[in-house]
């Protein structure tokens, strides 16, 4: 166990400086943007959710360097499932989320044809660069879609973008940047130095420390906004934080790895994460459309009540209770 112990130390060390590297790396993007007199929708839009899934992207860029392309997908999978079972569920589970029809009609769509896209490249058990790159491009025309659409259709949500900094000074901004990115890349590294140890410790594959230790640890973030975001009570901001983390770990996150080097997969890899991850989206456009469809009823308006969030986290468990033989046995 004592050889066990510095792995360790360093995974729990890795994700802290993760999360602070990313809260610090947010914060000098969007003092830039804002003193280059860059709307706040706009920078909450496109700076602050890829923000939120820099830890995934640093952590992917990383594996892949190091031949370690099942941690990188396993990330990018298990960081969407976190996401929806464990941080929307213990969202709601700390105070009921309100829904606005947007995310039924709007994300909704996108985020189940970026979903349908990700099992296709899956599907055949490789993941090459041709088709990580075509899938990570599209990021591009979707941001400048959500952008315009936004610009043309302002509503509440621009309020929420409001506070998202105070206004500092460009230099200090640049400062936090690179002392963000600086961190980020020394954690990734600690991080993926130490998860690779314990899997091989333990005799269990990447892929799996990607959908587990490491995909929870990097999902940190989005769960930290995700509950701050409701107990202050804003506009459905948890919920469309999801949307948009799942959609970027998927254009960006699992696409990095790809181009940086083609990853052959296990068929599990599709057969029980993909399909646990497409389950858990669909459920989470369910919870959505009931949510309305209930509101649309009742004088409170739609939200998420604390009874979905632990039917969420039921359904997290139950794919950690799938995983675990993979978990015993590899």
């Amino acid at each position: 166990m004592p050889a066990l112990s510095i792995p360790i130390v360093a995974l729990i060390a890795g994700l802290c400086g993760l999360i602070w590297g990313a809260d610090r790396f947010v914060s000098g993007s969007v003092g830039i943007a804002r003193s280059l007199g860059i709307s706040s929708l706009v920078i909450g839009l496109t700076v602050v959710s890829i923000g939120t899934s820099a830890p995934e992207i640093i952590v992917s860029i990383n594996a892949a360097l190091k031949n370690s392309g099942g941690l990188a997908v396993g990330n990018a999978i298990g960081s969407n499932l976190a996401n929806i079972g464990l941080v929307l569920g213990i969202t709601a589970l700390v105070a009921p989320i309100p829904v606005q029809k947007h995310l039924l009609y709007q994300e909704t769509p996108v985020l189940l044809l970026i979903t349908a896209l990700a099992g296709l490249c899956l599907y055949d058990g490789q993941l090459n660069r041709i088709e990580s790159l075509a899938l990570g491009l599209l990021v591009i025309p979707l941001l400048i879609m959500v952008v315009k659409y936004k610009k043309s259709h302002p509503d509440s949500e621009i309020a929420d973008h409001e506070d998202l900094e105070p206004n500092v000074s460009l230099k200090k901004s640049s400062i936090w940047l690179f002392i963000g990115l600086g961190v980020l890349l020394v954690g990734a590294e600690v991080t993926v130095w130490g998860a690779k140890s314990i899997a091989l410790h333990f005799g269990i594959s990447d892929l799996i420390i990607g959908l587990t230790v490491v995909a929870i640890g990097t999902s940190l973030p989005e769960l930290a906004a995700s509950v701050m975001s409701a107990k202050r009570g804003h506009h459905d901001i948890a919920v469309g934080n999801i949307f948009g983390s799942n959609l970027f770990n998927i254009l960006l996150v699992m696409t990095a790895a790809g181009i940086i080097s083609p990853i052959a997969l296990s068929p599990e890899v599709f057969t029980r994460d993909y399909v646990a991850l497409a389950a858990m989206t669909l459920l989470l456009v369910a919870i959505v459309a009931f949510a309305l469809i209930k509101g649309a009823k009742t004088p409170g308006g739609a939200f998420i009540s604390r009874v979905i969030g632990v039917i969420l986290l039921a359904a997290y468990c139950s794919y950690y209770i799938i995983l675990w033989p993979s978990m015993v046995t590899s």
